[in-house]
């Protein structure tokens, strides 16, 4: 019997991998940990701990006390921070690990170095670093109006704001470094772009892209309670097949990690031609990567869309299930989701599946 360790299991991502991998006929034995006591009850493991913070000097030796105790094989850190964390110290992790370099996890997590790295193939929006207040009027200058300002590092479209003018600007930088601590020089200004909002989740061994699918957003989640409109996570979005998304995010891939190894997420939106820009590439599962995997392993009973399983059998040495390099799920089909009503598939012509 397998046994596998989930770090951040907690999280909608984390519960949803451990999901598929319950899907799957083979029997595992799953332990999860979390730094939030109650999220931690969440995830249908096997036996549940409590961890520190990833920035606690004593996280990866409260990884490698579990792993003793509990005989684990190998570790999936869900949460992208805890697999930076893990992926850096890998030498110390008593446990097989399938991730990305730690090199390409750091250019991933600043969105400016991802830019800087995007941009001699055209990959990404005209980026500025805003270093300092009059940074912004430069920004205006360069990049027109409107343009979107954002953290040059978090997730969920953290500090991220559409900006009409300086003032604005100015404004929501200000609220940032009073309330929340951070620095002018922490912002980059990039192009807006006005179109379509696209997400390619991607998985790679060793270099060859194994599997990738691309889904269309379309409404986030309490997008109302942000002054964006973006919170990070969709509510409803699509399965979309787009030659454009997939070439785009396979190159963004392949400019951050020559040898991918692992999952890629790439986060798209059209410019106001209608071309495809790359807004950031993370080295790791989108949040909803396990879910639309449980969904159509369950609803179509095909093991090759349970790719969290596929992962699991390539890290024990296993031959997966043949997996479909680009658009590995069927077009047309809806993920409907929110708090407390459950998540189901749907089609426009009236088709729907309840998958929690």
């Amino acid at each position: 019997m397998k046994r596998i360790l989930v770090t951040g299991s907690g999280g909608v991502g984390g519960v949803n991998f451990v999901r598929a991998l319950r899907l799957a006929e083979e029997k595992m034995y799953i332990v999860g940990t979390d730094y939030n006591i109650y999220h931690l009850q969440f995830p249908d493991v096997d036996a549940r701990y409590r961890t520190p913070k990833h920035t606690d000097p004593s996280f990866i030796p409260r990884i490698n006390e579990i792993i003793e105790k509990e005989s684990i094989q190998f570790v999936h850190p869900d949460a992208e921070v805890e697999a930076v964390v893990i992926s850096k110290f890998r030498d110390r992790v008593k446990a097989k690990v399938f991730l990305p370099s730690y090199e390409a996890m750091e250019v991933c997590e600043d969105k400016l170095l991802t830019a800087e790295r995007l941009a001699p193939r055209n990959l990404a929006p005209k980026t500025i670093h805003v270093k300092s207040v009059e940074d912004v009027d430069r920004a205006f200058e360069e990049l027109g109006s409107p343009i979107w300002l954002r953290l040059k590092s978090g997730a969920g479209g953290v500090g991220g704001l559409r900006c009409d003018n300086p003032e604005e600007a100015k404004i929501w930088m200000e609220i940032w470094v009073r309330k929340k601590n951070r620095r002018v020089d922490e912002f980059i200004a990039q192009e807006y772009l006005p179109g379509r909002d696209f997400a390619w989740d991607s998985f790679w061994a060793d270099g060859k892209l194994l599997f990738s699918y691309t889904r269309e957003r379309l409404e986030y989640a309490f997008k109302h309670l942000t002054l964006s409109g973006v919170a990070g996570t969709p509510s409803v979005s699509r399965i979309v097949h787009d030659d454009r998304v997939n070439e785009v995010g396979y190159e963004a891939v392949k400019a951050i990690d020559p040898k991918p190894h692992g999952f890629y997420s790439v986060d798209l939106k059209e410019d106001a031609s209608g071309g495809v820009k790359v807004t950031e590439v993370g080295a790791k599962l989108h949040t909803t990567f396990s879910l639309w995997s449980y969904a159509f392993a369950k609803v179509f009973g095909k093991e090759e869309y349970n790719v969290p399983y596929a992962y699991v059998k390539l890290a024990f040495g296993e031959e997966p299930p043949e997996l479909t390099p680009f658009n590995a799920f069927p077009e047309g089909y809806y993920s409907l989701r929110h708090i407390d009503v459950g998540a189901f598939l749907w089609r426009e012509d009236g088709w729907k599946a309840k998958i929690l």
